[in-house]
């Protein structure tokens, strides 16, 4: 396959016919293509140190604040308007002209709390035990360069409608797209897309897939207490170990059958703990885990059900229960028609094997939380440099990606983005999508 970087790509020269008409009836630009190729020749090295930088200078969510004036800086050079949060950390920028439909681009900014593992990277994170491990940095610095080429475009007249940046914090808390919902900041948006680092796809290829693409992801806390006693007379007490053990077994196989068995729910236990020595049945016990789920029906009926399915369980062995249900995030789950501009768009910019399938993931990704509310999809951009040995994967130390991705993905938002607009607002009928689902 081309690998990504300055110049046209071979066989994806700017078509000679005509292009359909837009919204308004003027004609839709057929210069994409070149118009990007000088824009990238003139910033991708730009682009790649502001990555660099922000990848030297991590930080956790909602304390993003030097991250969100590094970008709202550049965004003011560009004669833009960025709006930060009200909690001080991320922002929201509008593009082009109020009249027409409105796209939200989006993406995280937040770090983890990793140690950055990459000794030999002039740019390893400065922060000890902060590091950018998933991506958010390569995610900030390729809408912020989608959008610097989008206002190039609304200055010159050829933007049809809106854009609109959503810089999100805490992504990995996670919280912070409610705070850009709660700030506005899909209010009038039609349709919101995402690109997310995958380290297992090459650089130069799109992963899109229809339906679900993330899992919701929440947090269960079960706490167990009984009659303690003495290991050698278990029938004077609730053998609370015992009661705990089965809590642990049983409550994962039951959950899975009172939901379709597409929706892939699961419980998932990380820690257990009760007692201190081997003679004695001990008073209380927990148990923590998470429970991720593809579908939203049954992710809505999770908590009542788990809490119905350990109280008879409990009762059985004469424990008392509790259970405390973190919500955490919702699954992503990705409109057909939102993922046929991905496609359509991907193919002005990007070689013909470069629109791939990618699989469900049981991760979970606040973009869910958007997609909610208004149409819209996340696609994988693959960062993973061609013919590397090894296997690669986030949230790890050693977490790098190749950089020919960021202009990459740059043309594909910026490509998806005036695709949607000049397509315009929600589908009427699907059927016309029917070819988006890839996977």
């Amino acid at each position: 396959m081309t690998q990504p970087g300055p110049g046209v790509m071979p066989g994806l020269e700017p078509p000679t016919a005509p292009e359909p008409e837009g919204p308004a009836g003027s004609e839709r630009p057929a210069a994409l293509r070149p118009q990007l190729e000088v824009f990238l020749a003139r910033h991708e090295e730009e682009l790649v140190a502001f990555r660099r930088d922000l990848h030297m200078h991590p930080e956790l969510g909602y304390n993003e604040r030097r991250t969100t004036a590094r970008i709202a800086e550049r965004l003011r050079l560009a004669g833009l308007e960025p709006r930060i949060l009200p909690k001080g950390t991320g922002l929201i920028c509008d593009i082009g002209p109020g009249d027409g439909p409105t796209i939200a681009l989006r993406a995280d900014i937040d770090a983890l709390p990793l140690q950055d593992e990459k000794e030999s990277a002039p740019y390893r994170s400065t922060v000890p035990g902060v590091a950018h491990a998933c991506g958010h940095d390569v995610h900030t610095t390729m809408v912020l360069g989608a959008g610097l080429f989008l206002a190039q475009q609304a200055e010159a007249g050829l933007l049809p409608g809106r854009v609109r940046l959503l810089f999100q914090p805490a992504e990995e808390t996670p919280g912070g797209a409610l705070d850009v919902m709660a700030a506005g900041g899909i209010a009038g948006v039609d349709r919101a897309f995402a690109l997310h680092c995958d380290p297992r796809i090459e650089v130069g290829e799109l992963g899109l897939r229809s339906g679900p693409i993330t899992a919701a992801c929440d947090k269960v806390y079960v706490k167990v207490t009984g009659p303690g006693g003495h290991t050698a007379r278990p029938h004077l007490t609730a053998d609370l170990v015992y009661a705990l053990a089965k809590i642990v077994t049983e409550l994962p196989s039951a959950l899975s059958r009172r939901v379709d068995p597409r929706s892939s729910l699961s419980l998932v236990w990380g820690r257990v703990s009760a007692g201190s020595v081997a003679n004695a049945i001990p008073d209380d016990g927990v148990a923590e885990g998470t429970v991720r789920c593809l579908d939203d029906e049954a992710w809505h009926r999770a908590p009542e059900m788990m809490k119905a399915l350990l109280q008879s369980v409990a009762a059985a062995y004469d424990v008392e229960a509790s259970l405390e249900y973190v919500r955490g995030v919702p699954p992503t789950v990705n409109e057909a028609a939102s993922v046929q501009m991905f496609r359509d768009a991907a193919a002005q910019v990007l070689d013909e094997e470069g629109i791939v399938p990618t699989p469900q993931s049981l991760g979970g990704e606040d973009f869910g939380w958007y997609l909610e509310s208004i149409p819209g999809a996340l696609a994988r951009l693959g960062v993973r440099t061609p013919g590397s040995p090894g296997e690669y994967d986030l949230h790890r130390g050693d977490f790098d990606v190749d950089e020919r991705c960021i202009p990459v993905g740059i043309r594909v938002l910026a490509a998806t983005a005036l695709t949607a607009l000049w397509d315009g607002g929600r589908p009427a009928d699907p059927e016309t999508v029917e070819g988006a689902t890839l996977a």
